[in-house]
């Protein structure tokens, strides 16, 4: 397969000027900044945030490319890993016409992102092992499909797809395969950035909300080959990320050991929680979890999470996603909230 990324970019997409904000234009230091219209007096913060922020988060970038082993230029910031999907279906995918795939259950901003686009999705389930089916995926793509969704660790099954699987998927399909490891920092599988230079159709999203503790910053990243990142800066919004959001992203890049602690301890946490909910009458199955959560199947799940709510703990009930009936998933919390949850689900039963 010969992959050409220019058959996939929309025409549109193509023929645009990108808005060349006032910090693209200039690039250096200088004393005395008059050409984008900021308060020059300041602002009424401790910190100063009346200056624009770099509108391609250089410094942010090369503290990740040092920690990824990713060139800066191979990499997309956005508005969490939510904006980095959505620019793939504006930039690739004609509205009314084109398609995607996906894999349910999977992450649902997919389908989502989709929907606001006016593009089609072609849904191909997961097998009862929670794996993908590539023999209906063959069937399934044609050729106005051009993304495929690729979701592993998977949410809400919390496994790791079958690499082998993905790189077929990688050598036979000429469109762009979507690698989504949010949850990759607590997987045994290694991630798929060193394949990077072997797939130009691969764009891997990962995202700082899981491990690295940052959801409230709202930081997703997105690596691919450079002609792939050139079209997400084109298309995005000029300023995407903040000021505040790039100084305390490289402040907690600073802090790996932290999060290779955090991520010991979850699963240490998370080996003990499945032991306990094993004990449990009225728990069917906890299917294997590469992620910091667990899917586990009860008996009357909806009845558990209601009284679990009661109790001022909640998790997620998944009971109405295809295979997923009678499911609960439980993210896994410090010790002492996976003891009290524990408790919980023991008096349940008396």
């Amino acid at each position: 397969m010969e992959f050409n990324l220019e058959n996939l970019v929309r025409d549109n997409i193509k023929k645009m000027t990108a808005y060349s904000s006032a910090r693209h234009e200039f690039k250096g230091n200088a004393n005395i900044y008059l050409d984008a219209n900021e308060n020059a007096f300041g602002s009424p913060l401790p910190v100063n945030y009346h200056r624009y922020p770099d509108p391609l988060q250089w410094e942010l970038k090369e503290k990740l490319s040092s920690i990824k082993g990713v060139p800066a230029e191979n990499i997309f910031l956005g508005n969490g890993s939510d904006e980095a999907i959505d620019l793939l279906f504006r930039i690739f995918c004609t509205p009314g016409r084109d398609n995607v795939l996906i894999f349910p259950p999977t992450y649902g901003m997919y389908e989502v992102c989709a929907e606001m686009n006016d593009i089609a999705i072609k849904k191909i389930p997961l097998l009862e092992n929670f794996q993908i089916d590539l023999e209906k995926i063959e069937t399934a793509i044609d050729i106005n499909t051009k993304l495929i969704f690729v979701c592993s660790p998977n949410n809400p099954t919390g496994n790791s797809i079958n690499r082998n699987d993905i790189e077929i998927l990688l050598n036979n399909f000429d469109g762009l395969v979507i690698i989504d490891e949010a949850y990759i920092n607590f997987a045994k599988q290694k991630t798929f950035i060193q394949e990077l230079t072997e797939y130009p159709n691969l764009v891997i999203l990962q995202t700082l909300s899981k491990a690295w503790g940052l959801a409230g910053l709202r930081l997703g990243m997105a690596f691919a080959g450079k002609p792939i990142i050139d079209y997400f800066n084109k298309v995005k919004y000029p300023y995407n990320i903040n000021t505040a959001t790039q100084q305390l992203a490289i402040e907690a890049l600073n802090n790996i050991s932290s999060i290779n602690n955090w991520t010991k301890t979850t699963a240490e946490q998370k080996n003990w929680l499945i032991e306990e909910i094993n004990k449990l009458e009225f728990s069917i199955i906890i299917y294997p979890s590469d992620a910091n959560f667990i899917l586990v199947k009860m008996n009357d799940a909806r009845m558990i999470y209601e009284y679990l709510s009661q109790k001022g703990i909640i998790v997620r009930d998944r009971s109405k996603v295809i295979l997923c009936d009678d499911c609960l998933r439980i993210t896994i919390g410090t010790p002492e909230e996976n003891k009290k949850l524990v408790s919980s689900l023991n008096d349940y039963t008396k």
